[in-house]
């Protein structure tokens, strides 16, 4: 090896922003590409898969990498931006080496990869696998479950074999601080069985996020994979308008079934979406806004507003109603914006502050004039209201936006318009 050359374990790599030698990033780290080699020859280390800024996904050949260091990838600045597409002799490092289950050549006992480190080979640019992380499982009497140790990659076998069932707890653990949109992506670019597998590993908050930010057919997959069960329990921590877009799209016996298994509170709540028109206020509403009592304060406001779960969108406004202050309300008051609220001191009940003038959208109003609505009046949100005069919900922009785009645009790229240059 390069004497002094660090190894790196390529779990501290994932998403590591990547830049070029003028300091600007180019995008960041999405997975290595290695390339397996005959008999116990450390695999080969061929580049690295980046997601650049346009959500496309390239590969940079480490031949183009001049640094890895503090947290931060360097490359010539030269990248070519055809898309990745993986061949049949190269492996996906996070995607399919971590979580596989192998042998420590030695002993033949069975144990898991949690990770493998990364080094460069002497006086060249080339890189290789040199190290194995991994877990045993039961073992002697005198062996504690879940021991550790770090091997030589010629130490351990299997990384060769077809994986069934291969565990998906280190892959999860690697993207953890990913946003749910970049996780989605990475779990697009992974093969069916594998994306099951992380699906499966993820706990049901995060599956719940994760999954309003796929497309449609991964959704329908994904769910259709998960015991009843446990499907009912992730459409229950998603957002009752994403739960039902996803449960409309399938067929009639399958969504009931899980309406059935879901608790009644939620269920009624996806149902009455589902009463709704798809393209209408009704239809791409949430339900769950922060509704207000009058007599309610600002600083109530603000401490509803502070929710960490709540999207910016929601968090923007709040809707003062007369009890009951689940959806569907007393009397609908009014809207209070949060900049209102910061501008008012703590005391000031909100019905005092409410904006009764702008009128509410009623559920059935179609989506060009839902559009035209939030443009006109510059909002993020807005309240939709029955006959009787009750809030039924909150349209928020970014449901408008997800019906205004295209079908697949989850699975396109990201274009900026190229700026004209004078002649």
């Amino acid at each position: 090896m390069v004497a002094g050359a660090p190894r790196i374990f390529v779990s501290h790599l994932a998403g590591v922003p990547v830049f070029d030698p003028n300091g600007d990033q180019v995008g960041r780290v999405s997975d290595l590409v290695v390339i397996l080699r005959v008999g116990r020859r450390p695999p080969r280390l061929l580049g690295m898969v980046v997601e650049v800024l346009s959500r496309r996904r390239v590969f940079v050949p480490m031949t183009r990498i001049t640094g890895i260091e503090s947290g931060q990838v360097i490359t010539t600045g030269v990248v070519n931006m055809r898309r990745f597409e993986q061949r049949p002799t190269e492996r996906l490092v996070l995607g399919e080496l971590l979580d596989r289950r192998v042998r420590l050549v030695e002993s033949g006992e069975e144990v898991t990869v949690l990770d493998v480190a990364i080094q460069q080979l002497p006086a060249r640019r080339d890189w290789e696998i040199d190290k194995v992380f991994v877990r045993r499982g039961k073992g002697g009497a005198l062996r504690r479950k879940g021991e550790t140790l770090t091997v030589e990659w010629s130490a351990v076998t299997g990384f060769s074999l077809e994986e069934e069932g291969q565990g998906a707890e280190n892959l999860v653990a690697t993207f953890e601080r990913l946003r749910p949109a970049d996780l989605a992506n990475v779990l697009h670019h992974l093969s069916p069985k594998r994306r099951a597998e992380v699906a499966a590993a993820l706990d049901d908050d995060r599956l719940a996020d994760v999954l309003e930010e796929l497309p449609e057919d991964d959704q329908i997959e994904i769910l259709g994979k998960l015991k009843e069960e446990r499907a009912a329990d992730v459409l229950e921590a998603m957002d009752p308008d994403d739960a039902a877009d996803l449960l409309s799209e399938l067929p009639e016996e399958d969504k009931e079934r899980l309406l059935t298994l879901m608790r009644p509170d939620d269920a009624a709540d996806v149902r009455r979406l589902l009463a709704y028109e798809d393209r209408t206020a009704g239809g791409l509403m949430t339900t769950e806004p922060i509704v207000l009592r009058p007599d309610a304060t600002v600083a109530d406001a603000l401490a509803r507003v502070r929710q960490q779960d709540l999207s910016p969108a929601l968090a923007a406004q709040v809707y003062v109603c007369r009890p009951p202050d689940e959806t569907p309300t007393g009397k609908y008051l009014g809207t209070v914006h949060f900049q209102r609220l910061l501008r008012d001191p703590p005391f000031t009940l909100v019905s005092s502050l409410a904006d009764s003038d702008l009128p509410p959208l009623s559920p059935d109003t179609p989506l060009r004039a839902v559009t035209s609505y939030l443009a006109a009046y510059n909002m993020v949100a807005a309240p939709v209201v029955d006959e009787s005069g009750s809030l039924l919900g909150a349209v928020t922009v970014d449901d408008v936006l997800d019906h205004l785009l295209p079908e697949d645009w989850r699975e396109t790229e990201f274009h900026e318009e190229e700026p004209e240059h004078a002649g």
